[in-house]
């Protein structure tokens, strides 16, 4: 057993989150000795008949001689008064944290009694924890798990008394974030004093009606869960709200002004203003939710990811699918619709967190935009001008689609902008987008290492038109270009090396606004505007693709994907399929929305062949090729893919991810600079296991793991893969429609 990580604790008070941290440190073995000293004589007698102490103390003196941690779990307001009291009988490398919900009176306190020259051991703490019980008895030793603890160093704060506290916390399971101590404050005055401030005067109104009996007895559930807050300890709220004063009056302003406006929207019945604003809300809850679980807390903190196991065993693999729509579509579709003028309807809109994420960015920048429900989306455009400044930075998640394109459209705007992302996004190269936009005169720094995101703009910036040759064939630079081209002046022309997707242009057409086509050229005038139009968004061929994979390499099956976009910018996972010898039909060919679709059968009937990928496919099927890895590994013979470097800079470094996987599953292959040369081990009329399972990482690449995935068809062991979280980004729907169609996916955490 490891040694006790303190000698000596010592708690000024023992109410609900004192006793409840004793608990932690007895049941993880975090202390050698735990005493406390509080004013209640019966307190002290019940903790120690709980085990939670073995001394107790009326005086905070006796309790800290000797220690080596001190815990202050008391009224905030009583601060100032201990630490003259103790400070004398302090050990000199002690460490001094607090519990409180307040810092900047703690930290004024601690001032007040020593001066600027605080000690090296004072890290001010708060857990955001709470139970509707409190005192000694209330404490749980699982209160803080899966809660938030945010500690407050400050300038004078030694590294090692932060590092144990993390340690301490973390025992606890919590999850530890550090914040300086004005932020803090403000973050808590918004999130947590404002609600309860509210809670109170809302029960305080409604008890002074004179029908307030009325009131209570048909409160429906949404005013008993706002209320209940307004239950909590009264003098300890009354001390935070003084403690707290200048945050919370803050608060309540911004509230205040809030309120005013939904006030004037309800009483002019100004119906799409106040959807946009209730909408506004309802997503950003959401967004931020899903916000919060990717921000990186501690760098040593644990974050918890999801796996799939896919099992082993004879599986058919049949049926006919709608797959998500298409999400290059999907994201144009918002940001298009937002700077157009008049109302765009958008139908089969992928409801996957990358979509989200630029259908949030436009919210946040003043765009009124209803659902999306069932995959319809309505954008009550603002025309060219009409964006206005975001009151923070724009999260774009996992999307580089989200951020290479807004960098675009951004450069142009009257209003600074910072956009940020998630752990995977910020690695991703930035500057590619970055260097012909500064061409055209914008003002954009990467001002990550290596060009990678946080990516910021100074606004009012005039743009000129630019002649740009594209170095590496791009869709989403290409198109960060022609879109920043909307605003400015003259004539902006991008030249590929080949052909990449083409949904900006042809949807900035269906928008109205003249695009040039001339071979690998593509040019627009600035200055011009769009006109909103609905769009009906297909299938995603890149979702399809997986289906597409697993029904080729599984004997006797028989799937239909419903109408996939079949662009012929897209289509490279089609003709590389058809080549290896895929039995694959495009039926039923139609337009939606001015892209093509179609419905794609694809049956298990013969052996893959492996095959040189001919390299005029590579950028028409650049995001299917980890899942057609997989249907090389199954085919017969070598299979070889050059020209796609691509690769190395998406979400993971694809080539070499796969190639570790594909190694682990007992499949021999050799990653190169711009490829892979994979060993196909399938033969001609044989059916059976080609992978030998084993644990995937991986690299939390949502293309990574659905590929993987479609292994499970093959493998005659179990395969884990971890990091799955990110297919939610996607394909939401992904492994609900593979167990349909006959894979076992297990998902767990």
């Amino acid at each position: 057993m490891s040694a006790p990580l303190f000698e000596k604790v010592a708690f000024i008070g023992l109410g609900l989150i004192g006793s409840s941290l004793a608990r932690v440190m007895i049941a993880e073995n975090l202390a050698t000795q735990i005493v406390a000293s509080t004013r209640s004589k019966q307190t002290l007698e019940d903790a120690k008949a709980l085990g939670l102490i073995q001394e107790g103390y009326s005086d905070p003196i006796e309790a800290v001689k000797g220690a080596d941690l001190v815990v202050l779990a008391l009224p905030v307001r009583a601060t100032q008064k201990v630490l003259e009291a103790i400070q004398p009988y302090l050990s000199e490398n002690v460490i001094l944290t607090d519990v409180g919900s307040t810092k900047g009176n703690v930290v004024d306190a601690a001032k007040a009694v020593y001066g600027e020259h605080l000690p090296a051991g004072f890290v001010p703490g708060h857990p955001i924890a709470g139970a509707e019980h409190t005192g000694v008895h209330a404490g749980k030793v699982d209160l803080f798990a899966n809660h938030k603890v945010i500690l407050t160093p400050l300038p004078s704060s030694a590294d090692w008394a932060v590092e144990k506290l993390i340690q301490l916390w973390q025992a606890a399971k919590a999850e530890v974030i550090c914040m300086d101590v004005e932020k803090h404050d403000e973050v808590l005055a918004h999130t947590s004093h404002l609600p309860h401030l509210m809670a109170f005067n809302l029960v305080e109104q409604l008890a002074n009606r004179e029908d307030n009996l009325d009131i209570f007895r048909y409160a429906a559930g949404g005013f008993r869960d706002f209320s209940r807050i307004a239950a909590s300890d009264p003098q300890m709220w009354h001390d935070i709200f003084f403690a707290n004063k200048k945050a919370i009056l803050n608060a309540v302003d911004g509230f205040e002004k809030q309120l005013k406006t939904l006030r004037q929207l309800i009483e002019d019945e100004n119906s799409q203003a106040l959807m946009g604003v209730l909408g506004h809300a309802q997503a950003a809850r959401q967004h931020f939710n899903h916000m919060l679980a990717n921000k990186p807390l501690m760098e040593k903190n644990k974050v918890t990811t999801q796996q799939f196991t896919i099992l082993p065993g004879q599986k058919n693999f049949q049926g006919k699918f709608t797959v998500p729509g298409d999400k290059s579509v999907s994201h144009r579709s918002i940001m298009f619709g937002a700077i157009a003028e008049g109302t765009t309807h958008v139908t089969g809109f992928l409801e996957g967190e990358d979509a989200l994420a630029t259908l949030q960015a436009f919210r946040d920048m003043g765009v009124s935009i209803e659902g999306p429900k069932n995959g319809e989306v309505t954008i009550h455009g603002v025309g060219m001008h009409g964006l206005k400044a975001p009151a923070s930075a724009l999260y774009m998640g996992n999307s580089g689609t989200s951020m290479r394109l807004l960098a675009g459209m951004l450069s142009a705007q009257k209003f600074d902008s910072v956009m940020t992302g998630d752990a995977s996004l910020s690695k991703r190269p930035m500057e590619r987008i970055a260097k012909p936009l500064r061409a055209m005169g914008a003002h954009i720094q990467t001002t990550g290492e290596r060009g990678t995101p946080p990516v910021s703009i100074t606004g009012n910036q005039p743009l000129k038109g630019i002649q740009y040759d594209l170095p590496m064939a791009s869709a989403q630079v290409k198109s960060g270009i022609l879109l920043a081209g909307l605003w400015a002046e003259g004539e902006t022309a991008v030249t590929e090396p080949e052909p990449t997707r083409d949904h900006s242009e042809r949807m900035l057409r269906a928008f109205g606004y003249e695009v040039k086509t001339e071979g690998n050229r593509i040019s627009l005038q600035g200055g011009g505007k769009l006109m909103a139009t609905d769009i009906q968004v297909p299938s995603d061929i890149s979702s399809a693709a997986f289906f597409m994979v697993g029904a080729a390499i599984t004997e006797g099956s028989d799937v239909t994907l419903e109408a996939v976009g079949i662009n012929p910018t897209r289509t490279g996972v089609i003709e590389i399929l058809k080549q290896m010898g895929a039995d694959l039909t495009v039926e039923n060919e139609r337009i939606a929305g001015g892209e093509p679709i179609a419905d794609i059968r694809i049956r298990g009937t013969r052996t893959l062949k492996g095959i040189h990928m001919p390299e005029d496919q590579v950028p028409l099927a650049i995001d299917e090729f980890p899942a057609l890895f997989i249907a090389a590994a199954c085919a017969e013979g070598q299979t070889i893919l050059t020209g796609a470097a691509e690769l190395r800079v998406k979400e993971s470094d694809r080539i070499q991810v796969m190639a570790d996987g594909l190694k682990i599953m007992g499949i021999d292959c050799t990653p190169t600079d711009d490829g892979i040369i994979i060993e196909g081990k399938g033969k001609a009329g044989e059916w059976g296991a080609i992978f030998t399972g084993g644990e995937i990482e991986s690299h939390h690449d949502h293309r990574i793991a659905m590929s993987f995935s479609m292994a499970g068809l093959r493998t005659s062991g179990e395969i884990k893969i971890v990091g799955t979280e990110t297919v939610a980004t996607s394909f939401p729907t992904f492994t609900a429609l593979a167990n349909q169609a006959g894979l076992t996916i297990q998902v767990s955490e």
